[in-house]
């Protein structure tokens, strides 16, 4: 096992080695990121396919680095949308060979960046005679860069660290035409799956995904969570200098602690590990039903694990404030999963929108896949969550039946939270009674609504 995870850590960081060495502009026009993004997707394919031959005739592993560093390069320079697929994958896709998995971790915190002259250029245009006072200390090597811009550290005047977030200039650019792109496959699918609201998700993943491009949003977004969690024993929201950010520069407390990856390698001791855990879950889970807000990116580049046993939680360019009236749905949707009343299911299905009101439906696809959305959550059990197990693994086998049904737009990324968070807390080895957890902020949630003047 030593061994194995030896090896993984090596293609890692011959991946960043790759990663940071280059500094090739970001191509925006259509033209040049569709061609280069299919050419990834297939290098990843035969990478796949290459593996799983091997596996099925027992054979070790031939690690092709040359061949990963072209896959997560091409990647790591389009950022944007590709970018995040691959993040995504990184830790999402369990039927993934583990060294392309390891190799695509690297986008989590590393990409191509841009020279700091740009930096530079770009940190002077937003904050103008603000800027001398972050650039006369400003590292000139990224401390990360990622899908959207790239961090430097600096220190403010009175010497308070920090951590510069610069966007990338055309990011938003690139990210418009990748969706653009993405229009005819839309319409394709429209017509295959005429009870989906395709256009709908894909019109929320672009909102979502521009979003992350304004930092100003990303600023209030930390600010609001850094009250919530004001005094956390566990979790720490690095703070916001306002005065040092702008649309295109993010300027917050610098905060120095092990990635996910290196954190887990320690073999940390069970309690830590259960402590941590729980204190992730209530980060997605308990904040979605006490107070309608959540952030959607929950992969493990976003989290520093400090020497007092905290975790620092990065990055909130993701994030979405739901109404009331949808989280009490969602609320109702969980206790008509653990109760598995036909009746009771029905009619949460209705009323979060994954049926509509109606239209004849399959009941059975609907709840093997509300179940498979929950997944390991609906044992009343302390347990740690196997990434292999059938009720979490299933649903990827049978996530084109979501397409049969009518999913609105705004609860998709409640997908990537569920199974970003599961993985997470499989990889952290964490236990508890996720069950108990999550049932606890659900009925807080709707308390809380009950409340309500």
């Amino acid at each position: 096992m030593a061994h194995d995870d030896d090896r993984l850590q090596q293609i890692r960081e011959a991946i960043t080695e790759a990663l940071m060495s280059s500094d090739e502009a970001l191509p925006t026009s259509f033209t040049g990121r569709t061609g280069r993004t299919l050419l990834a997707v297939l290098r990843g394919a035969r990478v796949v396919r290459r593996e799983r031959k091997r596996a099925k005739r027992g054979e070790a592993p031939a690690v092709d680095v040359e061949a990963l560093v072209k896959v997560v390069s091409a990647l790591g320079r389009l950022k944007g949308l590709a970018m995040k697929m691959g993040q995504m994958a990184s830790y999402l896709d369990m039927a993934m060979p583990e060294e392309l998995q390891a190799a695509l971790s690297a986008l989590q915190t590393h990409a191509q960046p841009m020279p700091f002259a740009r930096v530079a250029e770009l940190v002077g245009e937003d904050l103008g005679a603000r800027a001398t006072a972050l650039l006369d200390s400003m590292t000139e090597t990224p401390i990360a860069a990622a899908s959207i811009g790239q961090v430097h550290a600096a220190r403010l005047p009175d010497g308070t660290p920090v951590a510069v977030k610069v966007r990338y200039p055309e990011v938003d650019r690139a990210i418009a035409g990748d969706f653009g792109a993405a229009r005819i496959g839309t319409r394709v699918q429209s017509l295959l799956f005429p009870n989906a609201r395709i256009q709908e998700l894909v019109d929320e993943m672009r909102s979502r995904f521009l979003e992350e491009c304004d930092y100003e949003h990303e600023a209030a977004a930390q600010r609001r969570f850094g009250d919530l969690f004001a005094g956390h024993a566990t979790l720490v929201v690095p703070a916001v200098f306002e005065e040092y950010c702008a649309r295109r520069v993010l300027t917050t407390r610098y905060m120095d602690g092990a990635r996910f990856d290196d954190f887990v390698r320690t073999d940390p001791p069970q309690a830590l590990r259960d402590r941590v855990g729980e204190a992730l879950f209530e980060f997605y889970i308990g904040t979605l039903f006490r107070h309608g807000l959540y952030n959607c990116d929950p992969h493990p580049g976003n989290y520093l694990f400090l020497p007092d046993g905290r975790v620092a939680m990065l990055d909130y360019g993701c994030t979405r404030l739901f109404e009331r009236d949808t989280v009490e749905a969602l609320a109702r949707l969980t206790l008509a999963v653990h109760a598995d009343d036909p009746r009771q299911l029905h009619r949460a299905f209705v009323d979060v929108g994954l049926v509509r009101e109606g239209r004849r439906y399959d009941f059975d696809v609907a709840r093997a896949l509300a179940r498979g959305f929950y997944g390991p959550l609906l044992h009343d059990r302390v347990q740690r969550i196997d990434l292999g197990q059938e009720d979490f693994a299933g649903i990827f086998r049978k996530k084109m039946q979501l397409l049969k049904l009518s999913l609105p737009g705004e609860l998709m990324f409640l997908l990537r939270i569920r199974y970003g968070l599961m993985s997470v807390l499989g990889r952290l080895g964490a236990r508890a009674n996720w069950y108990r957890l999550e049932r606890r902020y659900v009925e807080s949630g709707l308390a809380r609504g009950q409340r309500r003047p």
